[in-house]
This record gives structure tokens, sequence and C-alpha cells, in this order.
């Protein structure tokens, strides 16, 4: 989102073609970022009704989204627009050495 020319919002949105519910695919979003001037001003609601709109229209199932454990406020803003947290996301650093472990 921009005003002005000026970048104040993003978020990366991608449907992803999905074995669960009967093959149907799902919309996943990550990477949101609001410009710090602009939070509270509606602008990540508006980008999430934008995505959900966009999940509807490509017919997807169901919307995910990634967050960090660790940002409460965007947890509490996530679940007013109706998301629920279900699982527990882990990851896989490849830019670090691997610490491989040996089964004994």
């Amino acid at each position: 989102m921009e005003i002005a020319g000026e970048v104040i919002g993003t978020l990366q949105f991608t449907i992803i073609p999905s074995l669960s519910f009967q093959g149907s695919t799902r919309a996943q979003i990550e990477a949101v970022r609001v410009d710090q001037r602009y939070r509270s001003h509606g602008i990540g609601r508006y980008l999430f009704e934008w995505a959900i709109e966009r999940a509807r229209q490509q017919g997807c199932r169901l919307v995910q989204l990634t967050t960090n454990a660790s940002r409460a406020d965007a947890h509490r803003f996530y679940e007013r627009l109706g998301f629920v947290s279900s699982h527990i996301g882990m990851k896989l650093d490849l830019a670090q050495p691997a610490a491989v472990k040996q089964a004994e």
C-alpha cells in the first residue's frame, strides 16, 4: 500500500496447492509490515481484507499466516480479524551450519 508514492504497508500473499481438505488451495500471508507512523490507522486491516478477498476469489479453502511467537500485539490483531491459533511452527535456518545429531 502506498501514500503519495511512499510504501507504508506490505504483505506477502501466496496461493498454495494442498493435499488437505480434498485437494483445496490455501492462501498464506507472511511478512506483514506497516510503517510505524501509520500503525493503528486501519492499514493492516485493509491489507488483510484485500488478501482475504483475493483468497476467496481464487477459491481458497482457508487463509493461514505465520507470526513470531513473541509478537503479542500482532496476535491480538490477527485474533480480532478472526484468525485462530492452531499450530506451532518450526524453522530450519539453512544459512547456519547444520548441527546434525546421530541417532543413538
